[in-house]
């Protein structure tokens, strides 16, 4: 008797249908979580830059003219990546009402989309 070893195709079916609900199941999740952790580091980045313009403010009597201020007077290191976009020129400022007290006020991302709560992206 010649018998060969190796696995049926039946067996291999099988396999490969249990590994395709896994990944089924998974993929959602792991979608879910990095959108999640984008989020999170919009608004860590955000947050870092209002208070660096609060304290340039405080320094100065004046906002920053531009975001490159924030860093060109090391209020910043670099100028952060929106994790959303994937670029740092995305970013809207927002100016003070009185235009003689500087050019940044606040900022917004300026990614397009509502966030997982339904909000805009814009109004965070």
């Amino acid at each position: 008797m010649n018998k060969r070893q190796g696995f049926t195709l039946i067996e291999l079916l099988v396999v490969m249908t249990i590994i395709a609900l896994l990944v089924s199941l998974a993929a959602p999740r792991y979608f879910n979580s990095v959108e999640k952790s984008k989020e999170a580091v919009l608004r860590q980045d955000l947050s870092t830059m209002r208070d660096a313009i609060d304290k340039y403010y405080g320094d100065n009597d004046k906002y920053p003219d531009s975001l490159d201020d924030l860093v060109s007077k090391k209020y910043l290191r670099k100028l952060p990546v929106d994790p959303i976009t994937d670029s740092a020129t995305t970013w809207v400022v927002v100016p003070p009402e009185d235009p003689e007290l500087g050019g940044v006020f606040d900022l917004h991302s300026g990614a397009p989309g509502n966030g997982r709560d339904g909000t805009p992206y814009s109004s965070w």
